[in-house]
């Protein structure tokens, strides 16, 4: 029953965030402020649970596996945060954006593999064991990474605060990962419990992030909706795309191109609209207006990467990967 929740993450961001546009009020709660669990944004604290949901799915073994998998693991992560990164940048330079969907874009495109890419990947009939190894590799380097080429591409549009990018991954994901892996070696018992709806509970979350920026934002996304709906898809459209072919390019077989074209293609658009959304980082604009518009690509990319992840899955499962296809043990990171 939750395997069968979480496969149909596609399906409630969808509904989430067409709910969120009509009915605003119903969401806007998540990130107006008004809840601050330990002083923190509530948007951030449920990043934090998702992310150790994503720790708990996670042993020793998990990274061991990824010396078993060293050339693969190693392209699908450099792809990962070169092509998105430089694709963000030469969008934003390329459709004119303004600085807060710009440096927004760039900020999305700079996050490490996205929200079900595990579960896209099974579907598709890529190689699963691949694809857990990828967006855990890619999360841990994304804590340095993305601080970096967000201030090194971002910087063109305003000066950004790599530091206070980097805290924020320290606590938003490093922290809650940990945690999770802990958990999953010294107590057992407790991460069995935990996980039998952790990954339940981060799908639903998830989709509250991505939905309150949405009922928050309505007013801006209006008002930009088609440059940012063509930017956006842009980007994934690039992602899937190159992802695909470069793994090709570089002698991989067809299950793992699939796999690196899904995790370079699906962007985790919840860490963007969290980090988007701190005070932190809003201080950084000196027009409100372009703070305000900041985390709004990284919610539209939410709905996109997904529709699109889905709708290759489904293409392919018609034709056999020859890779690994096994369920994943983990259905939703974020």
């Amino acid at each position: 029953m939750m395997d069968r929740v979480t496969r149909l993450f596609a399906l409630w961001t969808v509904l989430g965030v067409t709910w969120a546009w009509f009915v605003p009020d119903h969401f806007i709660w998540v990130a107006d402020g008004r809840f601050a669990p330990f002083g923190q944004p509530l948007i951030s604290v449920m990043l934090g649970v998702i992310m150790l949901g994503m720790g708990l799915t996670l042993s020793f073994d998990d990274f061991r596996r990824v010396l078993a998998l060293p050339s693969q693991v190693l392209a699908g992560a450099v792809l990962q945060f070169t092509i998105m990164p430089l694709a963000g940048f030469a969008i934003a330079w390329a459709f004119g954006l303004e600085a807060g969907l710009a440096v927004g874009l760039i900020l999305v495109a700079c996050c490490p593999g996205g929200t079900a890419s595990n579960v896209v990947c099974y579907l598709a009939r890529a190689n699963v064991a691949l694809s857990v190894s990828l967006t855990m590799v890619s999360t841990l380097v994304a804590i340095v990474m993305t601080p970096l080429l967000t201030g090194w591409l971002a910087g063109v549009f305003i000066e950004i605060d790599r530091w206070n990018l980097f805290r924020g991954m320290v606590t938003v994901v490093l922290l809650p990962v940990i945690v999770g892996v802990l958990m999953n070696r010294y107590l057992p018992r407790l991460t069995k419990s935990v996980s039998s709806v952790s990954p339940v509970v981060s799908v639903l979350f998830v989709v509250l992030i991505v939905s309150a920026i949405i009922a928050q934002s309505k007013a801006l996304i209006e008002a930009h909706a088609n440059i940012l709906l063509a930017a956006v898809f842009t980007l994934h459209a690039a992602g899937f795309g190159l992802g695909y072919g470069l793994s090709r390019m570089l002698g991989l077989g067809e299950a793992s191109a699939r796999t690196i074209s899904v995790e370079v293609g699906m962007q985790n658009s919840g860490l963007g609209a969290s980090l988007a959304s701190t005070p932190a980082f809003t201080r950084q604009f000196a027009n409100p207006m372009q703070a305000a518009l900041a985390p709004v690509p990284a919610a539209i990319s939410a709905v996109l990467h997904v529709l699109i992840g889905s709708f290759l899955a489904s293409l392919w499962s018609r034709r056999p990967g020859q890779g690994a296809h096994v369920a994943p043990g983990a259905a939703a990171e974020a």
